[in-house]
């Protein structure tokens, strides 16, 4: 079995189409860089696993961050996919967090709590700002939603007008998820348009609902499809490879210190004798020492290997 790929297949009796996506190793490189209470991890690997397959058919080169704002214990969860299915994430958590949190004690406590996707073309047009969509953590009666994947099916209800189905899982090892989706029109292949199959989406919808956590976690996209719609005509597509990766740098570190003021440097190195960075992404240190920070303020484009003898990359 391939680990950490992205199934995609379309049901050519209608426009319905489907993704299926596995992630261990890129799972894994998450958690090994942080260490998450166990209901975070939950949440935070499904939203991993969904942001893979909303991130599938972005029709440009660039990110899908997927953002939700907490009023809980827990003030932020961040994934970022990539349109080459690049991934990391992290969450932000005050004190202690029970082991049976839900999802609305984690983040939606006093009914506050927002979900927003950004799409951020990596090459923009002059003025061109990322797109954002953003929803509350309510359904349409403000009672709060139990689940991520109740979340985002909410999110694509109303941000971008399609139905949409998502069934995620994650555990210490793995995240995963399927996604079913009605395309507007007719959108499917649909070979000979007299035999259009109007019930195909609320039958595999169906035929959706019975999978469970365990089989999403354990079985391969090939294993799924099989057990699931044995019956439909479908067509597969390649399978893409997802992995993690950070897009930190000491450069750009540099750069947000530099926007942050020479004044302000320097009164963090009066203060500590060095201005620490880590990211909150992958964990990894950046230190700038008073020659490295001298050298952010001068003129020219800051280098990768500036003062290589004391800008050190722990």
């Amino acid at each position: 079995m391939v680990n950490d790929q992205l199934q995609k297949f379309m049901f050519n009796a209608a426009p319905v189409r489907g993704e299926i996506v596995l992630l261990q190793n890129t799972w894994q490189e998450v958690l090994t860089r942080r260490k998450y209470p166990a209901p975070i991890r939950a949440v935070l690997g499904e939203m991993m696993a969904a942001a893979a397959l909303l991130s599938a058919n972005l029709k440009f080169d660039g990110a899908l961050v997927m953002q939700i704002m907490g009023d809980g214990p827990v003030r932020m969860l961040v994934v970022e996919c990539n349109s080459d299915l690049t991934l990391r994430a992290t969450a932000k958590f005050d004190g202690t967090i029970d082991a049976d949190a839900t999802l609305a004690s984690l983040v939606n406590g006093k009914g506050r709590g927002r979900c927003a996707i950004t799409l951020d073309p990596h090459e923009k047009k002059p003025g061109q700002q990322p797109y954002q969509g953003v929803v509350p953590l309510n359904d349409d009666h403000g009672n709060p939603l139990s689940s991520i994947a109740d979340v985002l099916e909410q999110y694509m209800r109303d941000s971008e007008q399609l139905e949409t189905r998502m069934w995620l899982a994650a555990d210490d090892a793995k995240a995963a998820g399927m996604l079913l989706q009605k395309l507007p029109g007719d959108g499917g292949i649909v070979p000979h348009p007299g035999e259009h199959d109007a019930d195909t989406w609320d039958r595999v919808c169906h035929l959706g609902s019975t999978l469970t956590q365990d089989e999403l976690l354990h079985a391969d996209a090939e294993t799924l499809m099989k057990r699931l719609f044995w019956q439909e005509n479908l067509r597969r597509f390649e399978p893409a490879r997802a992995r993690f990766r950070c897009s930190c740098s000491r450069e750009k570190v540099g750069r947000m210190l530099r926007m942050l003021g020479h004044e302000e440097v320097e009164g963090i190195l009066e203060e500590r004798g060095h201005v620490e960075i880590h990211c909150e992404f992958c964990n990894q240190r950046y230190e700038f020492d008073p020659v490295d920070a001298a050298q952010l303020f001068l003129a020219g484009p800051l280098s990768e290997t500036m003062n290589p003898g004391s800008g050190r990359t722990h």
